[in-house]
C-alpha cells in the first residue's frame, strides 16, 4: 500500500483515498454522466425548436444539424462544479471569487454564442462581450504578469501594469476565438478541449494550491468527453459558438488561475505550448488572410484552417479528428515535460486520454451502425428517437 501511495504521489495524487482526489473523480463523472444523458433530450428539443445549422459550402452536414451542443456541455460543466463545491474542495475566499468570475464569464459567453448561433451577432458585438469578460477576470486578480514572460526585459510597474492588462485581454479574446475558429470538422474541438483539459488537470495536480483549477478542468474534461459521444463523425449534434466559446474561455481563464505558474519564466510559455494547436491555427489563418488583402480576417471564413488542410489530405473527418487529437496530445506531453512533470505522470495522462477518446469514438461508430439498422436502435436515444 505504501508503494502504491508513493507511485500515486509521483503523479500528483498525494492521497488516492482522500477527499481531494475523490472530489475530482466525482466532478469528472458528474459532468460526464449528466452531459451524456442530457444531449439526446436536448437534441430532440433543438430539432423541434429549429436550433440547427443549415448546409452550405463550408459545412460537412448535408441536412440541418442541431447546434445546441454547447448548452449541454455548459450544463454538465456547471452541474459538476456545483456538486464539487457542495463538498467544499475550494476553501480560499479569494479563489472562490476568481472561480465565480470564471463561471460568470463563461455564462456570458455561452449566452452570446448561443444568440449568435440562432440569430447572428456582429463581430464587434462578440468582441465587446469577450473584452468585457476579460475585464471581469482582471478586476478579480486573474492577470498575466508581463514581467514573467521569458526573454522580455523587466519593466517598472507603471509600465508593466498596463501591458499586463493588454496581454490578458489579448490572451482571453484570442484563445476564445482560436478555439471557435477550429470548430469546422466533427470531433476536433471537443477532442482537443478534452485533451488540453486533462493535460492542464494533471499539471495542476502537481501543486497543493491548485484545487480550484483541478476542479474546473475535471468538469470541463468530463463534459467535453461526453459530448464527443454524439459529435464524432457522423455527428448528431454540434456545439456551435456557445460551446467553442465556453471551451476556449475556460481553458484561457484557468491558465490564469495559476494552473501552470510554477515559475515566473514559464507562466505564459507553457500554456502556449499546451494550447499550441488552436494558437498556431488562428495565427496562420489571420496572417494568410491579411496577406490576401482581407482587412477583417476574422469576418471572412474560408478553408485555410489546419483541420481543412488535413481533411483535404485524408478525405475523412474521422481520421482528421484523430490526427489533430494526437497533435494536441503531443503538444500537451511536451508542455508537461517543460513543466517538470514526472514522466510517469505524462505517460499515464497520455494513456488515459487515448483510452477515453478511443472509448467514445468507438461508441459513436457503433451507434451510427445501429442508426443505419432501424431494428437495433441506439440505447442512448430518447424514447421518441427510438420510434
Amino acid at each position: 500500500m505504501d508503494a502504491f501511495r508513493a507511485v500515486m504521489a509521483q503523479i500528483g495524487i498525494a492521497d488516492p483515498l482522500g477527499t481531494g482526489f475523490l472530489s475530482v473523480l466525482v466532478t469528472f463523472f458528474t459532468a460526464l454522466v449528466f452531459t451524456w444523458r442530457f444531449i439526446p433530450r436536448l437534441r430532440e428539443f433543438a430539432v423541434q425548436a429549429g436550433w440547427a445549422d443549415m448546409p452550405n459550402a463550408r459545412r460537412l452536414n448535408t441536412e440541418p444539424l442541431p447546434n445546441a451542443g454547447g448548452l449541454a456541455i455548459f450544463a454538465g460543466f456547471v452541474a459538476s462544479v456545483i456538486v464539487a463545491w457542495a463538498g467544499r474542495p475550494i476553501v480560499v475566499e479569494l479563489v472562490n471569487i476568481q472561480v465565480l468570475a470564471i463561471m460568470l464569464g463563461a455564462s456570458l459567453l455561452v449566452l452570446t454564442g448561443f444568440i449568435d448561433d440562432q440569430f447572428g451577432l456582429s463581430p464587434v458585438t462578440r468582441l465587446l462581450v469577450q473584452a468585457l469578460v476579460a475585464a471581469l477576470l482582471i478586476v478579480n486578480g486573474l492577470k498575466i504578469d508581463f514581467n514573467a514572460i521569458p526573454f522580455l526585459p523587466v519593466l517598472p510597474d507603471p509600465v508593466a501594469g498596463p501591458l499586463s492588462t493588454v496581454l490578458t485581454v489579448l490572451w482571453i479574446v484570442g484563445l476564445t476565438n482560436a478555439v471557435n475558429l477550429m470548430d469546422g470538422v466533427d470531433g476536433v474541438v471537443g477532442g482537443v478541449g478534452f485533451v488540453v483539459s486533462m493535460v492542464l488537470l494533471v499539471t495542476a495536480a502537481q501543486f497543493t494550491d491548485r484545487a480550484a483549477a483541478v476542479i474546473l478542468l475535471a468538469g470541463l474534461a468530463g463534459a467535453t468527453l461526453a459530448y464527443l459521444r454524439y459529435n464524432f463523425n457522423p455527428s448528431r449534434i454540434i456545439m456551435g459558438d456557445a460551446g467553442a466559446y465556453l471551451i476556449g474561455f475556460t481553458l484561457a481563464a484557468v491558465s490564469l488561475l495559476g494552473t501552470l505558474k510554477f515559475s515566473a519564466g514559464a507562466s505564459l510559455l507553457v500554456p502556449l505550448i499546451v494550447l499550441a494547436l488552436p494558437v498556431v491555427d488562428t495565427t496562420q489563418v489571420v496572417i494568410g488572410r491579411l496577406a490576401r488583402g482581407i482587412r477583417n480576417p476574422l469576418g471572412h471564413p474560408d478553408k485555410t484552417h489546419i483541420h481543412h488542410r488535413v481533411l483535404a489530405r485524408t478525405a475523412s473527418a474521422r481520421r482528421t479528428a484523430v490526427i489533430l487529437w494526437a497533435v494536441a496530445t503531443a503538444c500537451g506531453a511536451f508542455g508537461m515535460w517543460l513543466q517538470g512533470v514526472d514522466p510517469r505522470a505524462i505517460l499515464m495522462t497520455v494513456l488515459i486520454i487515448t483510452v477515453c477518446l478511443g472509448f467514445v469514438a468507438t461508441r459513436r461508430v457503433r451507434a451510427h451502425r445501429r442508426e443505419l439498422d432501424p431494428a437495433s436502435p441506439d440505447p442512448d436515444a430518447t424514447p421518441s428517437e427510438k420510434q
